[in-house]
């Protein structure tokens, strides 16, 4: 499987390459909803530590572990106003303005077919907090399946231990979701 950076493009977003570059854009995404007072959403606590969150997931993409992207809202049918066009409005997580629109639902589906029609993965993992109960609601709604719950799995930065919850779709499963996908795309747009 090749994990090298690409550009996934859609008709309402365009995923990019994580940079350094982008440190200033995704701040300001962050600040869209005040994403750095989430207590379920692994965003960094503060702008000045933006810098190390776009560095570590560089590390992580240079061992082969992550592909890490910016999300960029584009203009379109079914997409929130947006300040400028070519507006990048998150990374793993969104800023408030995207989420529950066309941006987050072509964002999982354009990653997600990258996975398992590109990678032909047998299976992709979702994870988040437990108690992020719009997170596992979004993800259920995918068509994703739960799988359990890891106990004390992550020390977050303000030092609260997080238990995640695991979901996954495997391949046998992503024609149905993907279907789903993009019929909620198409009636939105």
């Amino acid at each position: 499987m090749d994990i090298s950076p690409v550009t996934l493009e859609g008709q309402h977003v365009r995923l990019e390459p994580l940079l350094l570059e982008h440190e200033g854009a995704l701040i300001a995404a962050a600040s869209d909803g005040e994403l750095w007072k989430s207590t379920v959403t692994i965003v960094p606590s503060s702008p000045a530590k933006m810098i190390d969150y776009i560095q570590a997931a560089l590390n992580c993409q240079a061992q082969g572990k992550e592909l890490p992207f910016v999300i960029i809202r584009k203009s379109g049918p079914g997409v929130p106003p947006v300040k400028t066009s070519g507006e990048i409005v998150g990374t793993t997580w969104l800023a408030k303005s995207a989420q529950r629109t066309v941006v987050n639902t072509e964002t999982k589906l354009l990653t997600l077919a990258h996975a398992f029609d590109n990678w032909r993965c047998n299976r992709v993992e979702l994870i988040t907090d437990v108690l992020n109960q719009q997170s596992r609601a979004a993800i259920l709604r995918l068509g994703a399946k739960q799988e359990g719950i890891l106990r004390k799995h992550l020390i977050l930065p303000s030092g609260r231990i997080r238990d995640s919850v695991i979901f996954s779709i495997i391949a046998e499963e992503w024609p149905e979701v993907k279907a789903r996908l993009m019929a909620k795309l198409a009636q939105n747009a």
